[in-house]
């Protein structure tokens, strides 16, 4: 059985995590450049980012409001 950590460690594609952040994927690329989020570069040379990673950007958002 999995448990919540597992499903923060999920792995996103750009396109995911574009709609996650309501943001353009080049975006999402130029925040992975600044070091603003986590990215895992596959061998094929396909980029994945973190779950937590993703939501780590959205939770500081949410306490602003």
């Amino acid at each position: 059985m999995r448990g919540m950590d597992d499903e923060d460690d999920v792995l996103l594609k750009t396109a995911e995590v574009a709609a996650m952040l309501r943001i353009d994927p080049a975006t999402v690329s130029r925040y992975a450049r600044a070091g603003l989020i986590e990215r895992i570069t596959l061998p094929g040379g396909g980029n994945r980012y973190r779950r937590s990673s993703v939501q780590a950007i959205i939770q500081p958002a949410r306490d602003e409001r």
